[in-house]
């Protein structure tokens, strides 16, 4: 039978102008794995907790302190818990709170000539890491914008000279996720 592959809309919640991915992944891979699809196809660098909310039931690595109640995401597979047109959410960064929207745009059979998981299409990079959630990414911006904010070069020299807010290579995030997923 041949495989069925999931293709998500990935948007990150509460940032205009709108950071979003599409990316094609296996129904066959579990949450875990769709968590590292996440990571590497939106930018993010896998430093803090996340979880997975599906129908109300939360998914994530399980807490050893029993904080927090969570299935294991290693036991549940993405075709098990969403269909075309599901939607649910993922959370990363429990301090800085990014909050993803997936929407099961398609469920589509394997292309036999192709690898997978990939990344088809997306816009702007992903936010750094520590910015300070959406409202810390929002002020990024808008000092980014206006080399007269008295934070200008302060965050450009944070961020980094090579962080452009507008940028996003999709073929990079699929060779990312081919070789990490």
């Amino acid at each position: 039978m041949p495989r069925q592959i999931f293709q998500l809309r990935i948007s990150l919640a509460g940032v205009r102008p709108l950071v979003w991915r599409r990316v094609l992944v296996p129904g066959g891979f579990t949450l875990d794995r769709v968590h590292r699809v996440v990571q590497h196809a939106m930018g993010w660098r896998d430093c803090h907790l996340h979880s997975f909310e599906v129908d109300g039931e939360q998914f994530g690595e399980p807490d050893p302190d029993g904080e927090l109640s969570l299935r294991d995401e290693l036991d549940v597979r993405l075709d098990a818990v969403v269909a075309k047109g599901s939607r649910f959410h993922y959370t990363y960064d429990f301090g800085n709170w990014w909050e993803h929207d997936l929407v099961v745009e398609d469920v589509l059979l394997a292309d036999p000539e192709e690898r997978y998981p990939d990344c088809s299409d997306g816009d702007r990079a992903c936010p750094p890491e520590d910015v300070g959630g959406p409202a810390g990414y929002l002020a990024l911006l808008a000092a980014f914008a206006d080399p007269g904010h008295p934070e200008h070069h302060t965050l450009r020299g944070w961020a980094g000279d090579r962080f452009d807010p507008a940028a996003f290579d999709p073929g990079r995030a699929g060779t990312l996720l081919r070789r990490f997923c």
